[in-house]
């Protein structure tokens, strides 16, 4: 399962263009990025930010020579009408990823938006 899952995010994190962030921010340690996401739903400005660890970022970034590790941006595009509920945008992203064919290393991000609620589920309604 552990495979898998390295797999499906090497997959995505080849696909998916560079973007520009700023890593000027405290970065809370996570293994998944749901502590992110409740943390979001809870900050009065509606982000938060991480740092991937565990088996599956270290073997990611070992499988892609990666000069960084993954980081975790979550911001709140809309909240919802439902309390605790909104629209979140993740964001992972790692510097120095060395793709097969590349002329040289470069940063790789994967983002997806999800609605999400502090009971982990998603909203009753979108309005």
């Amino acid at each position: 399962m552990k495979s898998t899952a390295i797999i499906r995010f090497a997959l995505l994190i080849t696909v998916v263009a560079p973007s520009a962030h700023a890593d000027e921010v405290a970065r809370t340690p996570v293994t998944d990025p749901r502590p992110l996401m409740l943390a979001a739903l809870q900050a009065s400005d509606g982000q938060a930010h991480g740092v991937l660890t565990g088996d599956i970022a270290e073997a990611i970034t070992k499988r892609f020579s990666a000069s960084s590790p993954i980081y975790i941006d979550v911001s709140t595009e809309m909240r919802y009408a439902q309390p605790g509920c909104a629209r979140l945008k993740v964001s992972f992203w790692q510097d120095g990823v060395n793709l097969p064919g590349a002329a040289a290393p470069r940063r790789q991000t994967v983002d997806f938006g999800i609605n999400y609620c502090l009971d982990g589920r998603p909203p009753r309604s979108l309005s």
